[in-house]
């Protein structure tokens, strides 16, 4: 998350755009109103590492600032979902992930 912070730097937009993009990923949860299966897919589409990435290596040899913006804010917004045990989705509903259940702190036992 602080390279995201640091690459959105590097991109020279105002900071104001950082504060409201960042929770514009989770737009991707609309997919629940249809069902879980749909939600999941969306959800995973939307907080997938590769779309950010994309952005970033298209963004940064070509000097596109306004890539390197928006990929950095997907990233941070990713990277916050996953610090705070938010990982993909499995299909079986919103808390089951990859990271294991939201809420539920794994010990490893």
């Amino acid at each position: 998350m602080i390279l995201a912070v640091v690459l959105f730097g590097w991109s020279d937009r105002s900071w104001w755009w950082f504060g409201i993009l960042l929770l514009a990923p989770d737009l991707f949860m609309a997919g629940y109103a249809i069902n879980p299966r749909v939600g999941a897919a969306t959800y995973n589409f939307g907080h997938a590492l590769v779309w950010p990435a994309l952005l970033l290596a298209v963004g940064i040899p070509l000097s596109r600032p306004m890539f390197v913006a928006f990929g950095s804010i997907w990233l941070a917004h990713i990277g916050m979902d996953r610090a705070l045990g938010y990982g993909l989705k499995l299909q079986d509903g919103f808390t089951h992930t990859h990271l294991g259940l939201i809420g539920r702190k794994s010990l490893g036992v």
